[in-house]
Parts: C-alpha cells; structure tokens; sequence
C-alpha cells in the first residue's frame, strides 16, 4: 500500500468514525448519565467490535459472515436488548448528584460486551468494512504487517473519535449539580440511548 493510499484509508475512516451514530450517541449518553471513567468499557467494547470486523474482511470471511447472518442478527438484537436495557436503568435511575452515582458490579465486562454486540451488529459498521473497505485497501496484496498496521491505525482513529464525543460529554456534565437536573439528564440520555437502540433495529 503506497502512502498516499494509505492516507486516503485514514481519512475515509476518520470521517466513518466521527460521523455521528448509534455508537455516539449511545457514548454521549452513557457519559452524561454516570461519567468518563464508567464509559470507557463501552468504547473498548466499540473498539474490539471495528477491530472484529476488519480481522473477518482481511481474512476473506466477509461472505461467510454474510452467510452466518442469523448470528449477526442475534448479536445486532443482543446489542439492541442491551442498550435498550441501559436506556431503562437510565431513565430510572435515581436523582443523585453525578459524584455520587454508585458503581455497579461487574458493570465493566457488561459494558465492554455491550459495545461489542453494538458494533458488530451495527449496519454502518458493516456497510463500511464489507463494502467500502475493500475499494480504499487492495485486500489481494495485504500483508500480515500491513494488517497490523493498518489495525492499530484503525484503533488509535477510532478511540480518537468516541474519546472526544465522551470527553465533551464529560465537560457538559460538569454544570450538573442538582438533583432536579440528573433527573432530566438521566432521562434524556435514556431516551437517546433507546433512540441509538431503535436506530440499530431499523437499519438493514
């Protein structure tokens, strides 16, 4: 892969990644409702999932994956059950002050699985490794050190994007103080987190 083609791949996933999504708002979200620190399972979870995808499409898996498409339907579902899941404990959520919102046990692994099942069932997602992908990088001539290359690309690209909607997200949620406003915050994050889930179940 020239340098050029290279920076063509960088740039067209640049803009896949921090356009806005099912994946973003999900992100925005979960770190207005609980904070930074408690979001960072979910994107690595976001992360693994492209890392997934790439991995089936380099090894030439793409059609079988398409051929599995119950199971990447069962996983699309399973990510919508789970955000959809989150949307409710958000929207119930009690009315505490950010600093004071307790820590659930083993929300981490949940979290990190949630924003794996997201991914790996999000139809942009797809759209953008078994369609677009293949027409920026030659798959006939990737190499194992440039898969590497191109995969640790991908992950500092991608973590780049969910950190800035996440740290964003955080600084917003600074000026919450009082009760009444968590209750609006948790709320409204709870409803884009089921809109992010309902968007995930439309689309094809």
């Amino acid at each position: 892969m020239t340098l050029s083609g290279f920076l063509v791949f960088c740039g067209v996933y640049a803009m896949a990644t921090f356009s806005p999504g099912p994946a973003v708002a999900a992100i925005i979200a979960r770190t207005l409702a609980v904070g930074l620190r408690r979001t960072a399972p979910f994107i690595l979870g976001i992360v693994t999932g492209d890392l997934v995808w790439f991995a089936l499409v380099a090894l030439g898996l793409a059609a079988l994956a398409q051929a599995f498409q119950p199971l990447f339907l069962a996983i699309k579902y399973a990510g919508v059950a789970y955000l959809l899941y989150l949307a409710w404990k958000l929207w119930t959520a009690p009315a505490t002050a950010p600093s004071e919102a307790p820590e659930a046990r083993g929300e981490g692994w949940k979290l990190y699985l949630g924003g794996l099942a997201l991914t790996m069932g999000n139809a942009k997602v797809m759209v953008f490794f078994v369609s677009i992908l293949p027409l920026v990088v030659d798959l006939a001539t990737l190499t194992p050190l440039l898969a590497v290359e191109i995969g640790v690309t991908m992950m500092a690209i991608l973590s780049v994007a969910m950190w800035t909607y996440a740290l964003a997200a955080a600084r917003a949620r600074r000026f919450i103080q009082s009760p009444g406003a968590m209750r609006l915050v948790n709320r409204g994050t709870g409803a884009v987190m089921a809109g992010a889930a309902v968007a995930v179940a439309a689309r094809g």
